[in-house]
C-alpha cells in the first residue's frame, strides 16, 4: 500500500516505462513495414518493379545522410572530449567514423548485392500476389535465420524447430493448392525470404565491424544502382508514371527506410530481445491489415489460418530469448 492507502502497482522487472515506450515504438516500426508491401503492391500500378525499387532505395540511402551526419558529428566530439592527449581507442576511432572506412564500402557492395536480389524477387513476386500474403512470406526470414545458424553448428532450441512447423503448414494452407502448386508470386517472394535471411546474416557479420548507418546507406545505394540498371535496360522508365507513383515510390523510401530503419537502430539499443522479435514479426499482420483497408484485398478462411499459424510460428521461435536475452545474435535481425 502506499501513503494515500491504495495498492502500489508493481510492474515486472522487465516491464518498466521505458520497456512501453520501446515496445510502443517497434511496433509503430512493424506498422510502417507491414504497410510499405501495401505502397510496394500500388507502386506496380504506374511503374514497373525494378524502376520502383531504383528510385525507393536511392531515396531510402539519401534519407539515412541527415542521420549519419548529425550521428558522426556528435560521435567526434565525444572522442575529442573523451581523449585530451590525443590518443583515440579503436572502438572510439570506428565510433567516429575515422575507423574501417575502406572496408564499409567492400561490406556495402557485398550487402547491397544480396539486398538487390531478394528486393527484386519480391518486388517482381508482390506483382503476382497480395500484400498480405507477400507479407507473410517474407516475414520466414524471422524463423530461417536462427535455423541458418546450423550451416556454422550452431544448435537450434525446441523452440526454433516448433516454430518453423508452424511456419512451415502455414505457408501450405497460404499458397500451395489442392493440387500441390504454388503460385507463381508466391514462390518468388518464398525465394527472396531465403535471400532476406541471407542478408540479415551478412548484416549481423559485417554491422559491429562499422558504422551501422553508413553500411546502410550504401547497401540502399548499391541496391539502388542496380535496380536502376536493370530497369534501363529491360523495362520502360516514363517519368510520368514515377511521378503517378509518387506516393508510394516516397512511402517506401522514406518512411519504410528511412523512419523505420532509424527507429529499428535506435529502439533495440535498449529493447528486450524478445520483445523485438516478437513485436517485428506483426509486420505480416500489418501487411494483411493494409491490404484490406486500402486494396480492398481479402484472403480465404484457408488463407487466413495459414497466416495464424505462421504468426504463431515466428512468435514461438523466439521464445527462447525470453529466457536467454543473450542469444539475439541468433534470433533478431539487428541493423
Amino acid at each position: 500500500m502506499n501513503s494515500r492507502g491504495r495498492a502500489a502497482i508493481v510492474l515486472p522487472k522487465e516491464m518498466t516505462p521505458r520497456t512501453f515506450k520501446d515496445d510502443f515504438l517497434l511496433l509503430l516500426t512493424a506498422a510502417i513495414w507491414g504497410f510499405a508491401f501495401v505502397a510496394q503492391r500500388a507502386g506496380m500500378e504506374y511503374v514497373q518493379p525494378f524502376t520502383y525499387n531504383g528510385v525507393r532505395f536511392a531515396l531510402g540511402s539519401l534519407s539515412l545522410l541527415p542521420l549519419i551526419f548529425l550521428l558522426g558529428r556528435r560521435s567526434r566530439r565525444k572522442v575529442r572530449g573523451k581523449s585530451p592527449t590525443g590518443t583515440t581507442s579503436a572502438g572510439e576511432k570506428q565510433a567516429a567514423g575515422t575507423s574501417g572506412d575502406g572496408k564499409v564500402w567492400l561490406y556495402g557492395l557485398l550487402c547491397g548485392s544480396v539486398l538487390f536480389t531478394a528486393a527484386s524477387l519480391q518486388q517482381v513476386g508482390i506483382v503476382y500476389t497480395t500484400a498480405g500474403k507477400a507479407g507473410f512470406i517474407t516475414g520466414l526470414y524471422v524463423v530461417l535465420v536462427p535455423l541458418s545458424g546450423l550451416l556454422w553448428r550452431q544448435r537450434a532450441g525446441w523452440s526454433r524447430w516448433a516454430g518453423a512447423g508452424l511456419a512451415v503448414a502455414g505457408l501450405y494452407l497460404l499458397s500451395v493448392t489442392q493440387g500441390f502448386t504454388i503460385a507463381r508470386g508466391d514462390f518468388l517472394v518464398l525465394l527472396s525470404a531465403l535471400f532476406w535471411t541471407a542478408h540479415v546474416q551478412l548484416i549481423g557479420w559485417f554491422s559491429p565491424k562499422t558504422d551501422s548507418l553508413v553500411l546502410a546507406s550504401i547497401q540502399f545505394a548499391v541496391c539502388a544502382l542496380f535496380s536502376l540498371i536493370v530497369a534501363a535496360a529491360a523495362e520502360t522508365v516514363v517519368l510520368q508514371g514515377i511521378l503517378q507513383a509518387a506516393v508510394p515510390i516516397l512511402y517506401g523510401g522514406l518512411c519504410s527506410v528511412g523512419i523505420a530503419y532509424t527507429l529499428q537502430v535506435v529502439v533495440q539499443k535498449t529493447a528486450h530481445p524478445a520483445h523485438a522479435a516478437i513485436i517485428l514479426s506483426l509486420e505480416g499482420a500489418f501487411a494483411v491489415l493494409g491490404g484490406w483497408l486500402i486494396l480492398g484485398e481479402l484472403l480465404s478462411l484457408r488463407g487466413l489460418i495459414g497466416c495464424v499459424l505462421m504468426l504463431a510460428g515466428m512468435i514461438v521461435s523466439q521464445t527462447s530469448l525470453l529466457r536467454n536475452p543473450a542469444a539475439v545474435g541468433a534470433g533478431v535481425p539487428q541493423p
